[in-house]
C-alpha cells in the first residue's frame, strides 16, 4: 500500500506571497509604535522585570500568519490517496516481432524500413524501464532473437545487429506470431503484448496468422499489428551487372489479415506509410498500454481541506482574541 498527498488547486500557494508584505508592515508599524523617553540616569530602573506578556507579545501575530497558511493549504484542498498493487507483478510483458525479410530494404523509409523500424523500436524500449521485454524476428522462418527480459541495454545491443538475410526470405507472419506467443505464454504479468510490424503478406510458414492469433487470445496477449510501406510503389535496391539501382517496386500489404489478428485478440491495426508515422504509432502504443495498467491500479482519495479549514479558524480566532485581550496593551 502506497500513501501520498496531492493538491487538487496548487495554485492556490501563490496566496503565500501575502506573508512578506505582512512581516514587512509588522515590523515598521512595531518600530513605530514604541515612544522614547530621555533619562538622566537608568539607576531608577535596574531592578524591574520584564513580563511573560512582553515575551509572549509577538504571539498573535505569529498565530495570524498560522492561520494564513492553513487556511490557503485548505483552499489548494489536500487529498489523501491510499492505493494497492500487487508487489509481486511484473508489469507489462512485451515481444516485439519485427518481418526482415528482403522486402523491408526497400527505401520508401529513411535509410530503409528495416533500420527505421529499429531506430523506431529502440526509442521504445528505452522509454519502457519498468517492463521485460523480448525480440523475435521472422522471413521464410522465425526464430527468438532475444527472450523476455529487463536487460534494455542487452536487447538493445541484439536490436542494432538484426539484418536482412540472416534467415531464409521471406514473410511468415504466423511463424512469427506464434513464436512471440511461445515467449509470453508462461508469463504472469498483468498485461502480455505482442508489437508485430511486417511490410508484406504471408507467403510462408506451417501456421496461419489467424491460427496463431486465437493463440494469442487463448493465452490472453494482445497483438498491435503494423503495417510498413508506403502506398503505391517505392524504390527497392535491386542488383544489376552495372551495381545496385533502385527500382520502383509495387507495395502490397496483407491488411485485412493484420486488423483480423488484431481484433481477435483486442489489439489494433496501424499503418506506417513514412518515418514519422511510425513514431507516431508506437507513441500511440506507449499511451495505450500505460492506461491499461493505470486501469488495472486500486486507489482512493479521501478529502482533507476540511480539517485545515478548521484548524485554520482555530488558529485565527485564538489570535484574534489574544490580541484583543491579554495583549490589547502590549506594544
Amino acid at each position: 500500500m502506497m500513501n501520498g498527498v496531492t493538491f487538487k488547486n496548487p495554485e492556490f500557494f501563490y496566496l503565500l506571497l501575502v506573508i512578506l508584505p505582512m512581516v514587512v508592515w509588522y515590523v515598521f508599524r512595531y518600530r513605530k509604535s514604541g515612544a522614547s523617553i530621555r533619562y538622566s540616569s537608568l539607576k531608577g530602573f535596574s531592578g524591574l522585570t520584564k513580563s511573560w506578556k512582553h515575551y509572549l507579545r509577538h504571539l498573535p501575530f505569529v498565530l495570524q500568519l498560522a492561520g494564513i497558511g492553513l487556511l490557503t493549504v485548505a483552499l489548494a484542498r489536500p487529498q489523501s490517496s491510499n492505493s494497492w498493487q500487487d508487489v509481486t507483478t511484473e508489469g507489462i510483458d512485451i515481444v516485439i516481432a519485427l518481418d526482415i525479410s528482403s522486402s523491408m530494404l526497400a527505401r520508401d523509409f529513411q535509410p530503409n524500413r528495416l533500420e527505421a523500424a529499429k531506430n523506431v523500436a529502440t526509442e521504445f524500449i528505452s522509454g519502457r524501464q519498468n517492463d521485460k521485454m523480448g525480440f523475435v524476428v521472422f522471413s521464410g522462418e522465425s526464430f527468438t532473437q532475444c527472450p523476455l527480459t529487463t536487460d534494455h541495454a542487452v536487447l538493445i545491443n541484439l536490436f542494432k545487429d538484426i539484418e536482412s538475410g540472416m534467415i531464409e526470405d521471406g514473410t511468415a507472419i504466423g511463424n512469427g506470431l506464434a513464436t512471440s506467443v511461445a515467449r509470453l505464454k508462461e508469463s504472469d504479468a498483468i498485461s502480455k503484448v505482442i508489437i508485430l510490424l511486417t511490410d508484406g503478406e504471408n507467403n510462408r510458414g506451417e501456421i496461419a496468422p489467424e491460427t496463431a492469433a486465437e493463440l494469442a487470445k487463448t493465452f490472453g496477449i494482445r497483438v498491435y499489428t503494423v503495417g510498413v510501406g508506403s502506398i503505391g510503389t517505392a524504390p527497392y535496391p535491386v542488383q544489376t551487372p552495372f551495381g545496385t539501382q533502385m527500382q520502383d517496386v509495387e507495395v502490397k500489404i496483407d491488411e485485412e489479415t493484420l486488423q483480423k489478428i488484431a481484433d481477435i485478440t483486442d489489439g489494433r491495426y496501424f499503418r506506417a506509410t513514412n518515418n514519422d508515422k511510425l513514431v507516431q504509432i508506437y507513441e500511440e502504443i506507449d499511451q495505450l498500454e500505460k492506461s491499461k495498467m493505470e486501469v488495472k491500479e486500486y486507489s482512493t482519495k479521501d478529502e482533507e481541506f476540511v480539517r485545515y479549514a478548521m484548524l485554520a479558524g482555530l488558529v485565527l480566532v485564538t489570535g484574534l482574541f489574544l490580541k484583543t485581550t491579554l495583549f490589547r496593551n502590549i506594544p
